[in-house]
């Protein structure tokens, strides 16, 4: 049978043609593998980390450390995802280091070949799990902790970043509906927490 490369490659979430590392507002959604509790549980409506949790909000706190032209707005971290908002700002300078003699991206239609452009959206989310699963296997954590790939919405306006951030905010108190907690809860299944 020939190789048929459309079957093998994962269809992309993304917006075709979409520059994500072009200045904007992102709000993302990293899930754990299979959705299990890693990084905490909530009690009283308020999420109490576990280590892995405690460096989930560690390492993404440092994002904009690594990543200078980022800032970072409301976030939570929750039993089995996370969700954050990432401000990608216009840099006025050159950066130092071997990225500058990449290509522009301002002129690079789109990303053919799904290498991930760097600082894009999709770079900086990779270099968070990384850090995370690094401190995981460094602290004898040997499982996986995130699931393949992650979510984005590009925030278009003020209305739309009000409506995330209150749904960051209230995520904690909305636990109990959540159909991941009901569906654990039923298979029940503990946390490794």
């Amino acid at each position: 049978m020939a190789f048929n490369h459309i079957n093998y490659f994962r269809r992309s979430t993304r917006l075709p043609g979409y520059n994500y590392a072009r200045p904007g507002m992102y709000f993302v959604t990293i899930c754990t593998h299979k959705k299990e509790m890693l990084f905490g549980e909530i009690k009283s409506n308020q999420i109490v980390l576990s280590d892995l949790g405690d460096n989930v909000e560690y390492y993404w706190k440092e994002i904009p450390k690594h990543f200078p032209n980022t800032t970072l707005q409301e976030y939570v971290v929750m039993p089995n995802h996370f969700h954050g908002i990432i401000v990608i700002s216009a840099t006025l300078t050159a950066d130092v280091g071997v990225q500058n003699f990449e290509p522009l991206h301002r002129l690079i239609p789109h990303n053919a070949f799904q290498k991930i452009i760097p600082k894009s959206i999709g770079s900086i989310v990779r270099g968070f799990k990384i850090g995370v699963t690094k401190w995981s296997r460094n602290n004898g954590k040997n499982y996986i902790v995130w699931q393949r790939n992650f979510y984005e919405h590009i925030i278009r306006n003020e209305i739309e970043l009000l409506n995330i951030k209150k749904y960051i905010i209230n995520n904690p108190q909305e636990w109990a509906n959540d159909p991941e907690k009901q569906a654990h809860d039923q298979r029940g299944r503990g946390s490794k927490f």
